[in-house]
C-alpha cells in the first residue's frame, strides 16, 4: 500500500531516510554536531507546510519497506552542485527513491514512482527531474548502517539508479558518465501513465521469471 507523507508519519519513514544528511544539509557542512533526524523531520515540515505534499511511503503486511521523497529544487542544498546541474525551472525533483527490502526492490521502486507521479500530475506539474548515478566498481555493495546514515551518506547509498530511472520512462535531458539528469514528462497528453505501467508490467515478469529460476534451482539442488 502507498500512502503520502504527512507532518505526523515522519518516524514511519526508512530509518536511513530519516537521518540522511546528502540532500538536507549543505554540501560544505561536515554534519557533525548535528542531529540529522531532526534536521530531516524540519526539512520535511517546512516543505510540506510550503509546497504541499513531498512524499509517498510504501507499506507491506503494515510495515513502511520504502519512500520517495521530491520537492521544489531550492529547497535541495546540494541540487545546485552537480555537474548537470541546474534542474529544470517546471521542474521538480526526486531526490530519495529508498527501498529497504531488497525482494523485488525495482518492483517496489516503480510503484513509489507511479504514486509520486499520480501527485504530481494531479498538481499540475510539468516535469519530474532526477540526479542519477552511473555505479562503479568502488560503489559495489555499499553497508548502509540505520544508526549512522550520516557516516555512510554519499552519493553512491543516497542517489538513484540512472539505468533504473531509465526503465520507468525518463530521460536523459544532462548527459555525464557519472551523474546524469534524467527527466520524465508529466502533461497529461505525454502518455506517463502507459510509460510507468509498461515498465511496472516488464518488472513483474522479470520478477516471476526470477523466482521460477530459484524455484527450479532448489529444486535441482535437492535432489
Amino acid at each position: 500500500m502507498v500512502t503520502g507523507v504527512t507532518l505526523g508519519s515522519f518516524e514511519h519513514l526508512p530509518a536511513h531516510s530519516r537521518r540522511c544528511s546528502f540532500w538536507v544539509l549543505d554540501p560544505t557542512s561536515d554534519g557533525a554536531a548535528v542531529d540529522l533526524e531532526f534536521e530531516n523531520e524540519v526539512w520535511l515540515s517546512t516543505i510540506m507546510l510550503e509546497w504541499g505534499s513531498c512524499g509517498q511511503l510504501l507499506s507491506v503486511d503494515g510495515d513502511t519497506i520504502g519512500c520517495a521523497l521530491y520537492c521544489p529544487p531550492r529547497a535541495v542544498p546540494r541540487a545546485s552542485t552537480f555537474p548537470t546541474s541546474p534542474v529544470s525551472p517546471d521542474a521538480v525533483l526526486l531526490t530519495q527513491l529508498r527501498i529497504d527490502s531488497p525482494a523485488d526492490a525495482d518492483l517496489h521502486s516503480a510503484t513509489l514512482i507511479q504514486a509520486v507521479v499520480g501527485d504530481l500530475v494531479n498538481r499540475g506539474v510539468r516535469a519530474l527531474e532526477a540526479f542519477g548515478i552511473r555505479h562503479n566498481a568502488d560503489d559495489a555493495s555499499p553497508a548502509i548502517p540505520n544508526a549512522t546514515a550520516h557516516a555512510t551518506c554519499s552519493a553512491a547509498t543516497c542517489m538513484i539508479d540512472a539505468d533504473f530511472l531509465e526503465k520507468v520512462g525518463f530521460e536523459v535531458v544532462a548527459p555525464h558518465h557519472r551523474f546524469p539528469r534524467l527527466r520524465l514528462e508529466l502533461d497529461r497528453d505525454h502518455g506517463w501513465k502507459q510509460d510507468v505501467e509498461s515498465a511496472l508490467e516488464q518488472l513483474l515478469v522479470a520478477a516471476s521469471i526470477s523466482v521460477v529460476d530459484i524455484e527450479q534451482k532448489s529444486t535441482v539442488g535437492a535432489r
